[in-house]
């Protein structure tokens, strides 16, 4: 199925008064960041696309898909599933290799098993410790994990809708993830509290007191603000690479990488 909106029709808040934002739609190759204080109310939402609520969850929100209420196969049946979740804790349980796996997902999913490696490649573009094709699931870091996941929703997985869940703790190249999946013509929502995300999408899901409490387009500051806030998300990225393969770290060239 092609999707190319979602609709969230609004609930209520943790006060039982109505959310602010009566109608949220959520368009086909966009990336919505969503953004607020812890218990605010950011799971709830991406539970409630998840599950494609039908004023049947505690906020009572309506999920539409293409402007229609989805049809209960859509809900229930995990061969029709439209939405992909990654959370911050994600670790296999199965014992085979990585690319067993791929090759396994590859083939129920109908995908050119040709092209598997590109699928790796492109997970080792995001994990920090290279993913082989012969490691076994259960023994890869919970970063390699994310990033193998990554690769096979964004290549092999046919969901049309990813949520994401606070990827910055996830030990991954967070802006190559985000440009890896919003390439694909997916619908992507990403919790997070790291300003340098927030400011990644081109609007802002503001969630207070278990509502959406406002949805905000990206300005032009913004966009210069995101710029910035890279270089320094880049000197962090590369001090801890330094640290991390033991050298040490010289201020006068990561304030040039800033420059």
């Amino acid at each position: 199925m092609t999707v190319e909106s979602v609709t969230v029709l609004g609930g209520q808040n943790k006060s039982g008064q109505p959310e602010k934002v009566g109608q949220l739609d959520i368009l086909k190759g966009q990336v919505y960041s969503v953004v607020g204080f812890t218990g605010s109310g950011k799971s709830q939402l991406i539970s409630d696309i998840e599950q494609m609520a039908c004023r049947d969850s505690v906020s009572g929100r309506q999920i539409l898909i293409n402007g229609q209420i989805p049809l209960p196969s859509l809900r229930y049946n995990p061969e029709t599933k439209l939405v992909a979740q990654l959370s911050q804790n994600m670790n296999f349980v199965l014992e085979m290799t990585v690319m067993e796996f791929l090759d396994l997902h590859a083939g129920c999913r109908g995908f050119n098993k040709d092209s598997l490696k590109d699928v790796l490649e492109a997970a080792n573009t995001l994990a920090g410790e290279k993913i082989r094709a012969d490691d076994i699931l259960t023994r890869l870091s919970g970063g390699q994990s994310r990033a193998l996941m990554i690769a096979d929703v964004a290549y092999i997985s046919n969901s049309p809708i990813i949520l994401i869940d606070e990827v910055e703790n996830a030990g991954i190249d967070r802006t190559r993830a985000l440009n890896l999946l919003s390439g694909k013509g997916k619908i992507v929502l990403i919790v997070t509290h790291d300003p340098h995300l927030a400011l990644s999408g081109e609007k802002r899901i503001v969630m207070k007191n278990g509502g959406i409490h406002s949805v905000l387009s990206r300005t032009e500051e913004e966009v210069i603000m995101e710029q910035l806030l890279g270089s320094y998300q880049d000197v962090m990225t590369h001090s801890r690479e330094i640290l991390r393969s033991g050298g040490t770290l010289d201020p006068r060239e990561l304030m040039q990488e800033v420059k």
